[in-house]
């Protein structure tokens, strides 16, 4: 019997077992794949996600990978551009990494058996154990191997947007919007570009950050409905965003990149909130809420909730409160934190800008001491509630000569 059983060892499921081991409760992580090996991702992960890997004692492990630090970030909205860093986190992180997720995965594998998780890498899970309403545990099987059993206190979904334990549950979604956009990325040798972030010029976008191996991570979207004209060649669709967005950094491209990897086409879920725990489970990660890549937080809201599943099982498993009163909570407090980056990224992932956004990135873009406070936003460092203030805004455009405009300055406009 265990306290708990996590489906799904990656940057979610990985660092919850690893967390509730190192508080000494028995552990089983069980995973379809074994490690390390890729799956889609962006990398990216914000100086809040660095900071948690640092709490935990494996950012140095991270940076030992040979990945490159990355300092100066560039951002553009066709003509909006915006440039800079935030100033360094509380515990000093002033930079981002965007670890290849077969190094940051195996990572975390590695830590969560050495915490005293059992593992079992190569499992499918085949079904959820019940009583009555109650969820008791998992069957699965190794390979072609015989059908196994194994039963727990709580069983959490960690695997992924297509997960078996939300299915199983029928859990529902109770908030959610359709993904707008397909992406393509691959790994170039060859170019040297920094991190870019470039939208705009006929709704594409490219995207450029370094990786392990002395590679860049350039991914590309467009419109879900240019997918199957994009597929037909993909390299020269890479090359014609590059070249339109930023006819530099295409000319580089054309004469000096050269891509080393397959493509990873990506045509992702919708954006959505999903019913997230009941009797004996709970999930976590893109189990149960996922949103479009386009700000790249997939990865650090992995570590930030599965802390915080962590701390609110820990209550529960230790006889301090019933899972009946943590589990909402954890929900609560989930959407709580992430409502205003999840409202963020659907709104500026259409590839294009609301009247709203493009006048506060805009403003943004002339005063100096805004551009920290949006890339104190990115980090997680900075309250969106500050940002977007309407108090604050107000006293930017006054700043930089906007007329000051209750469209420009009213949250409820930001939610259109």
């Amino acid at each position: 019997m265990y306290d708990v059983i996590v489906v799904g060892t990656r940057v979610s499921g990985a660092s919850l077992a690893m967390l509730l081991a190192r508080k000494g409760y028995r552990v089983l992580a069980v995973d379809r794949a074994t490690f390390p090996s890729d799956t889609p991702s962006t990398h990216y992960i914000h100086q809040a996600g660095l900071s948690l890997l640092q709490t935990w004692g494996l950012l140095d492990r991270v940076v030992a990978t040979g990945c490159p630090p990355v300092r100066h970030l560039n951002f553009t909205y066709t003509d909006i551009d915006i440039r800079g860093m935030a100033d360094p986190s509380a515990d000093g992180i002033d930079v981002v990494y965007c670890p290849r997720r077969t190094v940051l995965d195996k990572i975390l594998v590695d830590e969560a058996g050495t915490a005293g998780a059992e593992l079992i890498e190569g499992f499918t899970v085949t079904g959820l154990l019940r009583d009555g309403d109650q969820v008791v545990g998992i069957r699965g099987r190794s390979g072609e191997g015989p059908e196994q059993e194994f039963r727990a206190k709580l069983v959490v979904g960690a695997d992924g947007s297509a997960s078996t334990v939300a299915k199983e549950v029928g859990a529902q979604v109770y908030e959610g919007s359709p993904a707008a956009c397909f992406v393509y990325y691959s790994y170039y040798d060859g170019i040297d570009w920094g991190m870019n972030h470039r939208t705009g010029f006929g709704e594409q976008q490219f995207a450029t950050w370094p990786t392990n191996d002395g590679l860049y991570l350039v991914a590309v979207m467009r419109k879900r409905e240019r997918f199957r004209e994009f597929r037909a060649d993909p390299d020269a669709g890479v090359q014609e965003i590059v070249q339109q967005v930023d006819p530099e950094l295409g000319a580089r491209l054309r004469d000096t990149g050269k891509r080393v990897e397959p493509f990873r086409p990506m045509l992702y879920p919708d954006n959505y909130r999903r019913q997230s725990y009941g009797p004996g489970w709970a999930l976590v990660g893109d189990a149960g809420y996922h949103k479009d890549p386009f700000t790249g937080w997939g990865i650090t809201d992995s570590f930030k909730y599965a802390q915080l599943l962590s701390d609110l099982a820990d209550e529960s498993l230790s006889g301090g409160r019933p899972f009946e009163e943590t589990l909402p909570e954890y929900q609560r407090e989930r959407d709580a934190q992430s409502a205003s980056t999840y409202e963020l990224t659907t709104s500026i992932s259409e590839l294009s800008l609301t009247p709203y956004y493009d006048s506060v990135f805009r403003a943004t873009s002339m005063s100096p001491d805004y551009t920290k406070k949006f890339f104190g936003l990115i980090a997680g460092l900075y309250p969106s509630e500050k940002y977007f203030g309407e108090v604050e805004l107000a006293e930017l455009y006054e700043q930089v000569g906007f007329p000051v405009d209750k469209r420009h300055v009213s949250k409820a406009e930001a939610a259109l």
